[in-house]
């Protein structure tokens, strides 16, 4: 009897840990959902370019610099789309697939299908809504120095965004996007704010800078704009005007993201 009453005991038991953990879940689960649907929308862009003008090896996303913004946005609730220029694939830089580059979380969102499936099915800016969306994000690589500053259909979203009060962001390579984009009086956006990007003295040293069809950094100034840079090549700078936040490097793509949440939060 004292057997049968203690299997049953601890039957009980187990069935009660199981049930209060799957309502745990389900409710963190529920939480999750709220807050992302709370929080808003991210726009997020990427490359379609993978080809250098005369190198074997090809361009295209810097990996980090979509992950570490994408976990940063996703634990503060916010839902992102990505599109690029073309729509469709995204090509990976292969040196930013390197052990030196990947953390953790890029190795793996490499391994995670559903997230890498994302990567061949990026949208087309015709199929986005710019009134979705509380923020744009520029990833990086140099791949978006051909592909970001002439296309128009993303410089109108961006510009949309941007006038109905959201935050136009970039990092890298990226911050190119910003070079095309103009203010309701039809100047640059950028002319007299201040931002960063990849420094020139960063493409000298990387060993690309006889590839890319201009520097980022002049480009910026011929602009109007403020340009700043790190005291030390390839560590990590963000500068935030107003809505306009950019990262200098790869190294930056956390802090750009943190920046980003934040300037959001006091705009919700």
């Amino acid at each position: 009897m004292f057997k049968v009453w203690n299997f049953q005991r601890w039957l009980t038991i187990i069935f009660a840990i199981f049930l209060t953990t799957h309502v745990v879940h389900a409710a963190e689960s529920d939480k999750a959902q709220s807050l992302t649907k709370a929080n808003g929308k991210i726009l997020v862009v990427m490359t379609n370019h993978s080809a250098y003008p005369s190198r074997s090896d090809t361009t295209g996303l810097w990996l980090t610099e979509l992950t570490h913004f994408y976990d940063v946005a996703l634990a503060a609730g916010y839902e992102m789309d990505f599109v690029s220029p073309l729509g469709g694939e995204v090509p990976l830089d292969e040196r930013s697939l390197k052990s030196i580059y990947l953390d953790k979380s890029a190795r793996q969102h490499l391994a995670d299908p559903a997230f890498m499936y994302r990567l061949k099915t990026t949208l087309a800016p015709s199929a986005t809504n710019p009134t979705q969306y509380k923020a744009i994000y520029y990833t990086g690589g140099h791949g978006t120095m051909w592909d970001f500053p002439n296309n128009k259909a993303l410089q109108n979203i961006s510009e949309q965004i941007y006038r109905q009060g959201g935050v136009v962001s970039a990092v890298c390579h990226g911050v190119g996007g910003l070079l095309p984009l103009q203010d309701e009086n039809g100047k640059p956006l950028i002319a007299g704010r201040t931002v960063t990007g990849f420094a020139n003295i960063e493409e000298t040293l990387s060993g690309i800078k006889s590839q890319v069809p201009f520097s980022l950094q002049n480009g910026l100034i011929e602009r109007g704009a403020k340009y700043k840079q790190a005291f030390i090549p390839f560590t990590s700078y963000v500068v935030s005007d107003d809505r306009i936040i950019t990262g200098q490097n790869p190294q930056s793509s956390k802090e750009i993201a943190e920046a980003v949440i934040k300037r959001l939060s006091t705009i919700q």
